[in-house]
């Protein structure tokens, strides 16, 4: 029986270089992305990259319930377990957008939808798998001592904030959840990828953007580079802890303020409240 591996925001960047790794390690992968047109041609050139013919898209939008339960039940119809996910895909909006539940956009998919997709898929996650969630060197600056789900107006919103928040948000999904499952063998663990030459770091205005193409990617990580932490994550022998933040492929002493903070707990409470008020509208 082969190990299957999920992937969300496969297509991209990082997640390319994701599904090379874990399918050479001869995983059958799911490549979880919100636009299975763009996804297609990626997946046809990995299958041919790496020979590993059991590499498959699926629709998954992650700013969506709808589409998240869509994606889990079409999951539990076509398999048994699930032995790796990887939460790789990742959202800096521009501008304020709104999820098609009504959350804030950049939380809604870094933190919110990865939340609600592994909770869902839990339930196949056999003893002795991992889950890694994807954060950033911006967790330090995020906070959730405040309402992060609903947007705010449209001339306060500021990208770099809602980003940071939503890291920080997922790191503390990842303590928890580790805490949650150690006693099932199950390892989580987040990866920070630097900073790293993918689209994410656009910020939407042409003269900026071509000058960041000119000056600045050259001298940041490439996507292999960045991605090769949550690959060692995913893939290492070596690694045997849990409810731990890498990067560059080795442990971040994270400050004890930050793991003991007192909004953590309302944080988990808010989450599993929003989640059981959009269940019910369904």
């Amino acid at each position: 029986m082969s190990k299957v591996a999920i992937i969300t925001g496969a297509d991209g960047g990082m997640g390319q270089e994701h599904v090379k790794a874990v399918s050479k390690a001869g995983y059958e992968v799911v490549m979880a992305c919100r636009n299975p047109q763009k996804a297609w041609p990626i997946c046809k050139e990995l299958i041919a990259k790496t020979h590993n013919t059991n590499i498959r898209v699926m629709k998954l939008d992650l700013a969506s319930f709808a589409s998240i339960y869509a994606f889990v039940e079409e999951i539990r119809q076509q398999y048994t377990h699930v032995d790796l996910l990887l939460n790789n895909a990742g959202r800096l909006c521009h501008q304020l957008e709104v999820t098609a539940d009504g959350v804030e956009m950049t939380v809604g998919v870094n933190y919110l939808g990865h939340y609600l997709l592994t909770r869902q898929l839990l339930p196949l996650i056999p003893p002795g798998s991992r889950i890694v969630n994807m954060v950033s060197l911006t967790i330090r600056y995020g906070k959730v001592d405040h309402d992060i789900f609903t947007p705010v107006p449209a001339q306060k919103f500021n990208r770099f904030t809602a980003y940071s928040d939503s890291k920080l948000a997922l790191l503390y999904f990842t303590l928890d959840l580790a805490e949650e499952l150690k006693d099932q063998n199950i390892l989580v663990n987040c990866a920070d990828p630097g900073i790293v030459s993918t689209n994410i770091i656009r910020q939407g205005n042409i003269v900026v953007d071509k000058m960041c193409d000119w000056f600045f990617r050259p001298i940041i990580y490439k996507p292999a580079k960045g991605a090769s932490t949550m690959i060692h994550l995913a893939l290492s022998p070596d690694v045997t802890c849990t409810g731990k933040c890498f990067a560059r492929k080795k442990p971040v002493r994270l400050k004890k303020k930050m793991i003991e903070n007192p909004f953590r707990q309302q944080l988990h409470d808010k989450t599993e409240e929003l989640i059981g008020k959009l269940k019910m509208g369904k």
